[in-house]
């Protein structure tokens, strides 16, 4: 199996809510055999004081109850998506919902035990296996425990704040991943276009249905262009769409690798994924932001959490070495060309359409004023320009939002809560006003 093949198998594993439940079902062809053979063993489970009719009630209520359960759970769950994703951003049910392992193997739970009782209730005939009945007493007892738990987990895991939460604690390890090592001014005055001066000798264009790079297998196509020591620039970015004829790889040299072997470095979905992509954190978190700011919805106080997330995601990527766009060879060969998203691209993606839809909203353009005075206090000096570039931008958009001046001095003051943390030593005077009089 090729890499790219394995690697859509795992990230579909990963979000696949029937395989734990299907695991389950396996477990139990083993486990409902184990337990009659071991049930003599199982002296640590007290004799069950019920006959037959009562342990046949016992299971009975037990398939029940759980068959309740997993119809609750997943109707309910089902519907829950979907209004979260209608109030938050679709790409939060692919990327976080369904990868939840906290409710996969709840529901794994319940369909085990709903099994392991059917299995029981069918072998009980005119004996009782005082153990069995144990076993699956035990599971109903876990079962009503973990329903329990799961009402609750659900209930907080679908707040906007669990949910940007998750999402930028999944956006700060692909960032470590992608930008290993520390920023340095060194690094970053490195930043130019890696590839080489003269024009490809071959170009390979994609064939196949139109599709979103999701990731790609660098260690891999390094050792391709040491082999054929040839320089290898993959065209699209992660997370770019493609279409069939658009150039996929420029290759430079006098040996190449097969287009097959290249293309199966590169694995495709039918949408942006947080494994590779470095800034689809950052984007589904605006987007969280930007639908709560909408004139439909009208919630800044959702925004605000979101902003709290960027704030921490672009202070981290703004510490790393951004410069990631080649990969060199043990001898600094540059064997492997790579795109990849630089410090401007993070700020325009963090600030640019929620300046633009939540500058007239008091808390956000407190809080985005707060995210960039802490910007310019934490991070090098060579991320200063564009952060810069931001607050003059937010405050020209003030400018034309508020007619009066005392609402644009209050729009002006940067706010960590939004609206309400204010401290007077962030408070800044009103230009070409002294005092403010009361006209009655």
């Amino acid at each position: 199996m090729s890499w790219s093949r394995l690697y859509s198998l795992k990230s579909y594993i990963k979000s696949s809510l029937w395989l734990v439940p299907f695991i389950a079902l396996l477990m139990y062809i083993i486990a409902i055999r184990m337990a009659y053979l071991f049930e003599p063993w199982l002296i640590w489970i007290e004799p069950w004081p019920w006959g037959v009719a009562g342990s046949q009630r016992l299971l009975e209520t037990i398939i029940t109850m759980t068959l309740t359960f997993v119809v609750f759970t997943f109707g309910s769950l089902l519907v829950a998506i979907q209004i979260a994703g209608g109030q938050l951003t679709p790409r939060i049910i692919a990327t976080t919902l369904l990868r939840d392992n906290a409710i996969r193997f709840t529901v794994g739970l319940f369909i085990f035990t709903l099994l392991f009782a059917t299995g029981a209730l069918a072998r009980l005939e005119t004996d009782t296996h005082h153990a069995i009945i144990g076993v699956a007493g035990f599971l109903g007892f876990l079962s009503i425990a973990a329903f329990l738990y799961l009402i609750d987990y659900a209930a907080r895991l679908l707040r906007p704040v669990s949910i940007v939460l998750r999402v930028s604690e999944q956006g700060r390890a692909v960032i470590e991943d992608v930008f290993p090592t520390m920023a340095t001014r060194e690094a970053d005055a490195a930043t130019r276009d890696p590839r080489p001066s003269t024009r490809p000798d071959k170009t390979i264009l994609y064939k196949g249905r139109p599709a979103i790079i999701v990731a790609i297998n660098k260690s891999a196509l390094l050792k391709l262009a040491e082999k054929t020591q040839s320089v290898i620039e993959l065209v699209p970015r992660i997370g770019d769409f493609v279409a069939s004829g658009e150039p996929l790889f420029r290759l430079y040299g006098n040996r190449f690798p097969e287009e097959s072997v290249l293309k199966a470095m590169i694995a495709f979905g039918p949408e942006r994924t947080l494994e590779q992509d470095a800034t689809f954190a950052f984007r589904i978190i605006v987007d969280i932001a930007i639908k709560a700011l909408s004139k439909a919805i009208n919630d800044p106080t959702t925004a605000v959490p979101a902003i709290d997330q960027l704030q921490r995601l672009l202070c981290f990527v703004g510490k790393r070495n951004l410069t990631g766009k080649t990969i060199l060879n043990q001898s600094g060969e540059l064997r492997v060309i790579c795109r990849t998203p630089d410090w401007e691209d993070f700020v325009k993606l963090t600030f640019s359409e929620i300046r633009f839809y939540g500058a007239e909203n008091f808390q956000i353009a407190r809080r985005l004023r707060a995210v960039l005075e802490y910007g310019l206090q934490v991070l090098p000096d060579f991320r200063r320009p564009a952060l810069e570039a931001e607050l003059a931008l937010l405050d020209r958009r003030l400018a034309e939002l508020y007619d009066f001046p005392e609402d644009l001095a209050l729009a002006q003051m940067a706010d960590s809560q939004g609206l309400g943390g204010s401290t007077p030593s962030t408070v800044r005077p009103l230009s070409g006003t002294s005092q403010i009089r009361n006209s009655g």
